[in-house]
Order: C-alpha cells, then sequence, then structure tokens
C-alpha cells in the first residue's frame, strides 16, 4: 500500500521548493537593473548560474543589514544600502531565505522519515544519483504492491509504448478513456493520460539527468544505448536530441525494471520476469 502521509510530506516539499524558485525569480528580476543587466536582455537569457550570483549577493546585503537584530527591522529603524533601499524590497528578500529555509527543513525531516522504509535503507540508498528527495517521490508515488509486472510499472510512470508504436505521450492519440465523478456523483469517463505525470516528469527529467552526472551502472546504460542508436541505420536520420531523449528513456526503464526486482522482493512478494527476459531470452543483472 503506498503510503498516504508519505505522499503529502514529499508534495509539500516540492511545493515549497516551487514556491522558493518562483520568488527567487520574480526577486531576480526585479533587481536586474540595479545589478548592472542591460534592460533589453530578456529573461530568459540569464543563466541559472547568473540567477544564483545575483541572489547570492543580495544574501551577504541582507545579512549586513539585519546582522544582530533579534527581530525584523521596522522602517524607523531599517537602514538600506545601495542594494535593497527599500523596506518591500527588504521584505521580499527575507521571505525568499524564509523559504529556503523551510525547504531544506522538509527535506531534512524526510530523510529521517524515509529511513523507516525498507526499500530506502535496503535499496535506494545504495543507488548513484538517487538522493533522499528523489526517493521519497519514487515510494510515495508508486504502489508496488500493484506493479505485477516490470511492464505494470512502466506503463504507471509513462514510460510504456503506445499502440502506434511511440513512447507514451500526452498527445491526442495517446489518450484513454478514464473514469471520473461528477459534481452531482456520477461517474462517467472522458479522455485521458494514463500514467502518473508527477513521476514521469521526475524520472525523466531528474533521475535521467542525476544518473549522468553520477556516473555507474545507468550511465553505462545510457551511453551504450546511445551508441547503439546511433550506429543503427533505422535511428541514423534522428537528431541528437531525439537519440539523447530515447537513451534517457531506456535508462530509466531498467532502473524502474531493478527497482521492480529489488522492492518486490523486499515485500515478500511474487516477482515476474519482464517481456524481454520471459519470452525473448535476454539477461538482466540488477544494479545494486
Amino acid at each position: 500500500m503506498r503510503d498516504q502521509n508519505l505522499r503529502a510530506l514529499v508534495r509539500g516539499a516540492y511545493d515549497i521548493q516551487q514556491l522558493r524558485i518562483q520568488t527567487g525569480g520574480r526577486i531576480v528580476a526585479n533587481f536586474r537593473s540595479k545589478l548592472g543587466i542591460m534592460p533589453g536582455q530578456k529573461e530568459e537569457e540569464l543563466s541559472n548560474a547568473d540567477a544564483q550570483r545575483i541572489l547570492k549577493n543580495l544574501k551577504e546585503q541582507y545579512i549586513r543589514i539585519t546582522d544582530g537584530m533579534a527581530q525584523f527591522p521596522r522602517q524607523i529603524n531599517f537602514n538600506g544600502n545601495g542594494l535593497i533601499s527599500t523596506m518591500t524590497e527588504l521584505a521580499l528578500i527575507a521571505q525568499y531565505f524564509d523559504l529556503e529555509k523551510r525547504e531544506k527543513q522538509h527535506f531534512r525531516n524526510l530523510e529521517r522519515v524515509l529511513k523507516e522504509q525498507p526499500v530506502y535503507t535496503l535499496y535506494l540508498q545504495g543507488i548513484k544519483g538517487i538522493g533522499p528527495a528523489m526517493a521519497g517521490v519514487i515510494i510515495s508515488e508508486i504502489d508496488i504492491s500493484r506493479a505485477r509486472y516490470p511492464s505494470s510499472l512502466w506503463k504507471y510512470a509513462g514510460l510504456d509504448v503506445a499502440s502506434d508504436g511511440r513512447g507514451r505521450s500526452r498527445k491526442a492519440e495517446h489518450l484513454v478513456e478514464v473514469e471520473y465523478t461528477d459534481k452531482n456523483g456520477e461517474t462517467k469517463t472522458k479522455k485521458g493520460i494514463s500514467f502518473n505525470p508527477i513521476l514521469k516528469t521526475k524520472l525523466i527529467g531528474v533521475v535521467g539527468s542525476s544518473f549522468l552526472r553520477a556516473g555507474g551502472d545507468y550511465a553505462k546504460i545510457y551511453y551504450d544505448y546511445k551508441n547503439r542508436l546511433e550506429c543503427h541505420p533505422q535511428h541514423k536520420d534522428k537528431t541528437k536530441v531525439h537519440r539523447h531523449n530515447m537513451a534517457i528513456r531506456y535508462m530509466v526503464k531498467m532502473f524502474l525494471l531493478d527497482l521492480y526486482l529489488a522492492w518486490r522482493k523486499i515485500e515478500g512478494l511474487p516477482v515476474n520476469k519482464s517481456y524481454h527476459e520471459a519470452k525473448l531470452g535476454h539477461k538482466h543483472a540488477v544494479a545494486v
């Protein structure tokens, strides 16, 4: 059974993170001119490193203004500087650093809770590229008891193949009939996605790049598969980005296969082979 309390904790931590990121974006935009950024430069042209330097500079100035104060300064005793010159600016920056502090505390609490989860202590904690935050997403979004086969997990994560032979997406031709309850309490159907969008986004967008940075077994799977794609006549005309995305998707699927095998065993649940092992005779070693 999925732990709903853990899911609430994980999603709450990510909600605070998202709010902190949004607030940081607003601050960076508001202080562009004061930091010498040309008026004509578009916000999207600012790199993440640029934004981080701006926030670091603001943090140093904020600490100087509030240093030694037992409480947040009032207008009467506020002494600004060339960068933070108004109470409104000070309050906005204070909000950002308060969110940053709360975010760190939430993720520390999450790591403590995860130590009560056998799949974390016995498996995920030892996987290079999987930190507590991502482990929390995986454990809280997946009910491993409902994944009878590895393909069940792939489908739930949106990494299965649709009827047109392409990877699952939000395209109209990939939508399925899903049931929902309307405002009158009646059960109806509508076209919708067949997968967990939060899980897919984190697996592809976070885990994929994290594995590549960490190196190790899953990075090797990525590079081996990408090399196969580059050497295969069927894929030679695809763009580099397309082949990269295909290799990321394949690498994450292999991780989910390993996760399925390990997690089901830890929980004492029956373990079934994947299609390519059961039907095609391929062998797959569990990464540890």
